[in-house]
Parts: C-alpha cells; sequence; structure tokens
C-alpha cells in the first residue's frame, strides 16, 4: 500500500518514513501544505497522514481543498495540539482520523488499518479470496490453513490484488502502489514478484488460485 506523508519536521517524518517502510508501506514524503497538496492531486494514495502545522498551507486548508476537488483517499491527520477543539476543526474540514503528537508507532499503524478496514467489506480486517486468507495488521497469510512466508514486497503486492479482484491491475499501476516516487525499479519487477507469488501460494497446491 502508497502512503502519503506530509510533516515538516524532518526528524519525525524521517523515522515514520523508516517505521511505515518496515512494515511494507511505500511512503513519499512531502515537507509542506503545498507540495503535499500537489502529490496527493496526482497519485492515487491508500492513505494520507497529514500534519496540521505546516509551511507554505496548513493541513486543514490542505485537507479541506481535497475533499472540495475530491479527492477521497483516508487522511488521517497530526497535530500538537489536543483541544476538544482543534479536533473539531481537522474533522470538520474533511479528515478521516486525528492523532494527537507525541504518539506511539503502534497506534499510528492500528489507525492506518481501521482507515483500510472501512474501505473493505470485511470489517474483521481480513481479506479472504477462496480458501487464501490476509491478515494486515500482522502480514500472516494462509492458504488452506497452511502458512505461507512471503517477504514484505511479496505481501504488499499480494494484498494489492486481494483488495482489488475484479479490477484490471497494470505493471504501472502496481509499481505505483508498491514503490515510491523516487525508487528505481527493473521495468520487469513487477513480473518477477507474480512469479514468485505463484511458485508460492500455486506451486504447492493441486488447483491454482485463478482456476475457475
Amino acid at each position: 500500500m502508497r502512503i502519503l506523508l506530509v510533516e515538516d519536521n524532518h526528524r519525525l517524518s524521517d523515522t515514520l518514513r523508516l517505521s511505515l517502510a518496515d512494515d511494507g508501506y511505500a511512503v513519499d514524503v512531502a515537507y509542506d501544505g503545498q507540495a503535499g497538496e500537489e502529490f496527493a492531486e496526482s497519485t492515487p494514495y491508500d492513505v494520507i497522514i497529514l500534519d496540521v502545522m505546516l509551511p507554505l498551507r496548513s493541513g486543514i486548508e490542505v485537507c479541506r481543498s481535497l475533499r472540495n476537488n475530491h479527492v477521497q483517499t483516508p487522511i488521517l491527520m497530526l497535530t500538537a495540539r489536543d483541544a476538544l477543539e482543534d479536533r473539531v476543526l481537522g474533522l470538520d474540514s474533511g479528515a478521516d482520523d486525528y492523532l494527537v503528537k507525541p504518539f506511539e508507532m503502534k497506534e499510528l499503524l492500528a489507525r492506518l488499518r481501521a482507515l483500510l478496514r472501512r474501505e473493505s467489506e470485511d470489517k474483521s480486517g481480513l481479506i479472504t479470496i477462496g480458501d487464501l486468507s490476509l491478515d494486515p495488521a500482522t502480514h500472516f497469510v494462509r492458504r488452506g490453513g497452511q502458512p505461507i512466508d512471503l517477504t514484505s514486497r511479496e505481501y504488499g503486492l499480494l494484498e494489492y490484488l486481494a483488495r482489488n479482484p475484479n479490477r484490471l491491475i497494470t505493471r504501472q499501476m502496481a509499481e505505483n502502489h508498491l514503490w515510491s516516487y523516487d525508487a528505481i525499479v527493473a521495468s520487469n519487477v513487477v513480473d518477477v514478484y507474480i512469479r514468485r507469488l505463484r511458485r508460492k501460494l500455486d506451486d504447492p497446491f493441486e488447483v491454482n488460485l485463478d482456476d475457475p
């Protein structure tokens, strides 16, 4: 899944980016509201993490502008302000959730998963296709009750495909969701990961997942 992080504190931004990447997310970073808004309007993100106090344009202004321009990507706002009025203002501007600094990384990850669940029919968070099940909270994958060991990138591709079962996914779309904009990837990298997934998910079983 691909996340846009808009945070002007470079130290915090770097910490969050690394932690999110370790959890399997592709992360693009902007350090001011204007750049963040441009990113959000030009790229389909799964979630936007948006600080309130930003240079050039505040998070409130960015959030309100995105909603006015029909960008419906879930937005999690970050702020050092914990007053009720500030939280209400953030939510009324179009944010989906609100997290007060300082916070634990575990809580941020849990809130991101909750936002993604809102887009899913299965509110338990599990993603199930036939006898294949994925748990986004743990990245644990089973097929027919048998655990499947995947790398973080393999899991990311599998989850993206599983969340879009009836949609044509091009190589470019997969790349855009799995790698940040500044990543350098080989032209056949998606094909390589698809082959790896087939070996792990299909080869040990009698029936392939894509068989009718």
